[in-house]
């Protein structure tokens, strides 16, 4: 047996896990993600011929395939949501973007220059790279699929699944910042990075990611619903793989042109979902997004259960575990229900909101972006133990206990409705 029949055979096997555990696992403490990143740990600790899997060594493999995650997930997020945009409408997404967001990043950013001793550019690296939340990993707190009704979202998991499809794109400028302070001052600190990175990275690429998404999305909004060609009207001939197409020409376009392409991709699925809300063909086009995005996301787990079992967290000190954990158990969910202050949540559910800030695929996209971009001062080993450690304490964390604590949050809404 070869290294790459034994790929192929558990390839088989995951595509087909991936199939039946959302069903089995339904309600109970237990997620998909979880599950097969277990499973990558277990079988990599086995005698097997399997490849070697190392995102340090292999970096820009590890960048592309997340890549492709994340862009997938944005597209499923935006196509999932029933809501129009508008200032009142997301005023939950604003707060958790303008404040929770920063305030993570920041004291992210000086826990890990004081506790873990860093540089400043390595501290803001970490802040930017552990600001992207992920609600793929734990599935309940994401809104389902996509109906006619724009009130048929509860607010926790429309927050939640908002908060992620825009923050992917928003922590593109925080990553440059650490890149920019990196190249500036090395291991310590300059002001000379901040004028360039305020107009390029900020406001032009921000501009062209929510400009380049909004035309690619009307066009293709106009092309899939409105157009008299019946040839061309693409909702009529009902392929989910048209998704795909979409994702990939917004992302591309946008990055052609300087822009955001995780912002862009969400504001095209947000648009081509504001062309024509009642058609049956946006629950096409996002069924097959999700089911490719469960595919992609049990392999990258998977291949992260690996990294883990061949000694990925060997580099991991002390103090960076409790960075991770302090990350995941005080900022988040204390600047969570900072930005949620004065917002129509209830207590319960502004708890809830806040404490689900779900690491994931994101950081580790991040992460190596940016160390293809920039060397810092801090070992690669040791950003990529503490990122990895932060995501497995996330996957186990919040996978384990969505499930019921939504389930709870939803019976007692109901009670109280009644």
């Amino acid at each position: 047996m070869t290294s790459a029949d034994a790929v192929f055979a558990w390839l088989g096997f995951g595509a087909l896990l991936a199939a039946v555990l959302p069903r089995a696992l339904a309600g109970r403490p237990l997620s998909l993600p979880l599950v097969f990143l277990l499973c990558g740990i277990g079988v990599y600790l086995l005698p097997l011929p399997l490849p070697m899997i190392d995102p340090v060594d292999d970096r820009v493999v590890a960048e592309h395939v997340t890549e492709v995650v994340v862009i997938i997930s944005l597209m499923g997020a935006g196509l999932a949501l029933n809501r129009p945009l508008g200032r009142h409408r997301w005023g939950s997404t604003w707060r958790l973007l303008g404040v929770t967001m920063p305030l993570t990043v920041v004291i992210t950013s000086l826990v890990a220059w004081w506790l873990l001793d860093w540089p400043p550019a390595a501290a803001l690296l970490l802040g930017a790279v552990l600001a992207p939340t992920d609600p793929v990993l734990a599935a309940e707190v994401r809104v389902g699929e996509p109906t006619d009704d724009e009130h048929d979202e509860d607010e926790v998991r429309f927050a939640l699944t908002s908060e992620a499809g825009l923050n992917d794109g928003l922590a593109f400028p925080l990553t440059y910042a650490a890149v920019g302070l990196a190249a500036a001052a090395g291991s310590g600190w300059s002001a000379e990075w901040i004028g360039p990175w305020a107009a390029q990275d900020v406001a032009y690429k921000c501009a062209v990611g929510v400009l380049g998404g909004l035309l690619v999305g009307r066009l293709l909004g106009w092309l899939f619903f409105w157009t008299r060609s019946r040839v061309l009207r693409l909702s009529q001939h009902r392929e989910g793989f048209v998704a795909l197409g979409a994702t990939f020409l917004s992302y591309g376009v946008t990055e052609l042109a300087g822009g955001y392409g995780f912002l862009a991709v969400f504001v095209t699925a947000c648009a081509i979902r504001a062309a024509e809300r009642a058609h049956g063909y946006h629950n096409v086009l996002h069924d097959f997004m999700e089911q490719v995005e469960r595919l992609l996301t049990a392999t990258v787990l998977f291949m992260l259960g690996a990294f883990i079992a061949l000694g990925g967290l060997s580099a991991l000190t002390w103090r960076g575990a409790v960075t991770a954990c302090v990350v995941l158990l005080v900022i988040r969910p204390l600047a969570g229900w900072a930005g949620l202050l004065r917002s129509p949540l209830g207590k319960r559910e502004r708890w809830v909101v806040a404490v689900y800030g779900v690491r994931g695929i994101g950081s580790l996209y991040y992460l190596a972006y940016a160390l293809g971009r920039h060397g810092f001062t801090v070992p690669e080993r040791e950003l990529w133990a503490v990122v990895t450690f932060a995501v497995l304490a996330s996957v186990v964390l919040h996978g384990v206990s969505a499930g019921p604590v939504i389930a709870r949050v939803d019976r007692l809404r109901d009670a109280e409705s009644r």
